[in-house]
């Protein structure tokens, strides 16, 4: 599910980054941390939840010829829906690239216009598309659960996750261990799933809750106010650098969170290379919550 909220190049340069996705765990099943019981409980709101993500990527070079040069932005629907048992569908719809300001926008113009755009990229080519495409929807190949930290969960364990942050950082740290996550990557892996329970996963409003303050308490993690996302959204800013980077790239999270509903609003990963932008990813969260809507092609935004 990861890949299809990110994207495939988001996951590549993280990896490339040295950032935490997910322990091994997931190859190893047999290993299991089970979750304190709990006597609230949060049944099920809706046949699914689901999750509608507009996603940006820029590119790292400029497409046009001469001086009519321009950066480029790629735009991207994913859409997840999970249902209690377990079972989770993904759709995705390219939206088409386009010019990123109004000033790309006149070189692309004088450019002529073109609707496939395209570089040489090392050996070979970048294409891209500035229409949508048609989309597609299709079931998860993933065993049937919901996964945290490495773990494989029901929905009931979900519910019984710890809901004070204290608990709560300690619960996934054990879990991140319990999947064979280095020492010296435990506090990104924790980091990584405490946003992960913001919007992925249909954990109690009080799980998400810890979650949040869990986060403010992170080492690497810096309060920066009430801000707006794109949509005009008001939330809480964090700004989250990662444990480790490889040389020469440096990288910053930046995750705005609505602290009425305990949900996440946008991410964004931003990159450096040599000290020069290099790939920008940003996500923007247009639904989080249950639907009884059947998963299908991701409607035009």
């Amino acid at each position: 599910m990861i890949a299809v909220e990110i994207g495939l190049a988001v996951l590549r340069t993280i990896a490339l980054l040295g950032l935490p996705s997910t322990p091994s765990l997931l190859d190893a099943p047999e290993l299991r941390l089970a979750a304190t019981a709990r006597t609230v409980t949060a049944p099920a709101e809706g046949t699914y939840w689901h999750t509608r993500t507009l996603l940006r990527s820029t590119q790292p070079r400029q497409f046009g010829r001469g001086s009519n040069r321009y950066w480029v932005e790629e735009r991207r629907i994913a859409e997840t829906w999970t249902s209690p048992d377990g079972k989770a569908w993904s759709g995705l719809r390219t939206l088409g690239a386009r010019p990123q300001s109004a000033a790309d926008e006149k070189a692309w113009r004088r450019d002529g216009s073109p609707s496939r755009l395209s570089r040489t990229a090392g050996r070979g080519t970048v294409s891209l598309a500035t229409k949508a495409d048609k989309g597609r929807v299709i079931p998860s190949k993933r065993p049937n659960a919901f996964f945290l930290a490495g773990q494989q969960m029901s929905y009931a364990e979900l519910q019984e996750l710890p809901a004070d942050p204290s608990g709560l950082k300690d619960w996934l740290a054990k879990a991140v261990q319990v999947g064979r996550a280095p020492d010296d990557a435990v506090g990104g892996y924790v980091t990584a799933a405490l946003r992960t329970l913001l919007h992925t996963l249909p954990a109690p409003k009080e799980v998400r809750a810890a979650a949040y303050q869990a986060l403010l308490t992170m080492p690497n993690v810096r309060a920066q106010g009430t801000v707006k996302d794109a949509l005009g959204r008001a939330g809480a800013k964090l700004s989250i650098a990662p444990d480790q980077v490889r040389q020469k790239i440096t990288a910053n999270i930046e995750v705005i969170v609505d602290t009425d509903e305990m949900v996440l609003l946008a991410e964004s990963l931003t990159t450096e290379l040599n000290g020069k932008p290099f790939r920008n990813y940003t996500s923007t969260m247009l639904q989080v919550g249950w639907t009884d809507t059947d998963p299908s092609v991701p409607a035009l935004p």
